[in-house]
């Protein structure tokens, strides 16, 4: 609390509510193993107090935890291991399930989007058929777990499918330049490298990130409309 810088702050509450939550992790095995030893744990043992405050300021601090692509924080999903010990079983489950759906969705637009905005841009005319594929691959992984057999095939096709979007060739010949105004392709290129991240990032997550779409949705927009798409600011791994 004593650090006055507020971006070094949230890096720092970030790092504590790791520290918080793995100390939670171990004295929660401990007692389990203690529990397999024939030790009778109450719910008023000290232990058990000390790893609820850990979870609870955790969680407290869990907001200041961003997505590794620096976009957007993703602290609903931090606090999903928390979730699990403060409600039944099934209630977690169904809302687990219903942000599966809301993942889907968001890769239906994402996806969409980037077809309705280059699509009808001459030099993209090709790109909806890897668009498909990687969106169709991505909802696959996103209902695989990783502990399912067959993670190692579902991997290896959204891997290659992002990977034949990425090395989308762009078209070249007269149709390109009859267009009211000329594109910048390196411009479009970047822009359906972020589409192809983006989609990753919720698939991975499996937890929608509604600001990170919105906006990159409007930059397909934007890029429809003039051309041009302003270099999206870098983010250091987080």
């Amino acid at each position: 609390m004593e650090e006055a810088d507020p971006a070094r702050k949230r890096v720092k509450g970030a790092m504590l509510a790791g520290a918080l939550f793995n100390r939670a992790a171990d004295i929660f095995r401990k007692l389990v193993e203690l529990q397999a030893c024939g030790i009778e744990i109450l719910s008023d043992n000290p232990l058990m107090r000390e790893c609820g405050k850990c979870l609870l300021d955790a969680m407290e601090l869990g907001r200041c935890v961003m997505h590794r692509s620096g976009e957007e924080g993703i602290d609903e999903l931090w606090g999903e291991p928390f979730r699990a010990f403060s409600i039944p079983l099934e209630d977690f489950y169904e809302s687990r399930y219903i942000k599966i759906g809301q993942v889907l969705r968001d890769i239906d637009l994402i996806s969409n989007a980037m077809i309705d905005n280059f699509s009808g841009i001459p030099a993209f005319s090709d790109i909806e058929g890897p668009i498909r594929d990687l969106a169709v691959a991505a909802k696959i992984k996103t209902e695989t777990l990783r502990t399912d057999s067959d993670i190692f095939d579902v991997w290896a096709r959204m891997v290659t499918a992002g990977e034949r979007l990425a090395d989308l060739t762009v078209l070249t010949g007269p149709a390109i330049y009859s267009a009211p105004f000329t594109y910048n392709l390196s411009d479009g290129l970047q822009l359906i490298r972020q589409g192809r991240d983006l989609i990753f990032y919720v698939s991975r997550a499996r937890t929608a990130m509604p600001k990170s779409t919105r906006e990159y949705i409007e930059r397909c927009k934007n890029y429809l409309a003039t051309g041009r798409a302003p270099l999206f600011p870098a983010h250091f791994p987080a």
